[in-house]
């Protein structure tokens, strides 16, 4: 039995969940508030993906997804988990996954400010690209560009590695929504799967990179 999410409450729904979880995810300082955005963000993913593909294969993407998360989570637990916030500072090579500018009033304003900015592009640009993409719902293609273009703006604000791969996962997540729109294909499905995967262990490698060899 094929099932898919056509129902307009799980589009809207899609839609709140990755708009709230990705901004939290790029304003938040704190990583497990980060681990958090990032399962709501991919089950947003999810109940778009499950508009054009049908829920059982829209379902590998979601456990991947949260895999991956659980790799992140695993790994950011085990170097700053038991860490208090002064040990934890930008300032110092452990890998914090922290964004200096949030924890300032300013950092905050500019992280907003950029937000609308972005969110005023994709509103302006989603009507002439809903015409070169006729297959793609006006809630698939809103929930892929927010997904995009804060991930590249989150890309654009940040070295640390774990931001990094957040911003990553973010984007090829908004591709991923895009990209079940207009074809079905299980080897593609699975070959996405593996970089999500893939990019969730490179960055817990980057991550702990500093503590290797480091006496407590």
């Amino acid at each position: 039995m094929v099932i898919h999410f056509e129902s307009p409450f799980f589009s809207f729904s899609a839609i709140g969940l990755i708009l709230v979880s990705t901004i939290t995810l790029l304003m938040s300082s704190d990583w497990k508030w980060s681990i958090g955005a990032l399962l709501a963000q991919y089950l947003g993913a999810f109940l778009l993906v499950g508009i054009s593909w049908p829920v059982q294969m829209a379902l590998v993407k979601l456990i991947a997804g949260w895999f991956s998360v659980i790799i992140l989570a695993m790994v950011s637990y085990a170097i700053f988990g038991n860490k208090k916030e002064a040990d934890v500072t930008p300032g110092r090579q452990v890998g914090s996954p922290s964004i200096p500018p949030t924890t300032s009033i300013s950092g905050v304003l500019f992280h907003l400010l950029a937000t609308v900015m972005i969110a005023l592009v994709v509103i302006s640009v989603i009507p002439e690209i809903m015409e070169q993409f006729p297959n793609i719902r006006l809630e698939q293609m809103l929930g892929a560009f927010i997904m995009i273009s804060l991930g590249m703006l989150h890309l654009g604000l940040t070295a640390y590695p774990l931001r990094v791969i957040f911003g990553l996962l973010t984007v090829l997540a908004g591709f991923e929504i895009v990209y079940a729109a207009v074809e079905l294909s299980t080897l593609v499905a699975g070959l996405l799967s593996g970089v999500n995967l893939g990019l969730a262990i490179l960055g817990a490698y980057l991550v702990s990179i500093p503590t290797m060899g480091r006496s407590e």
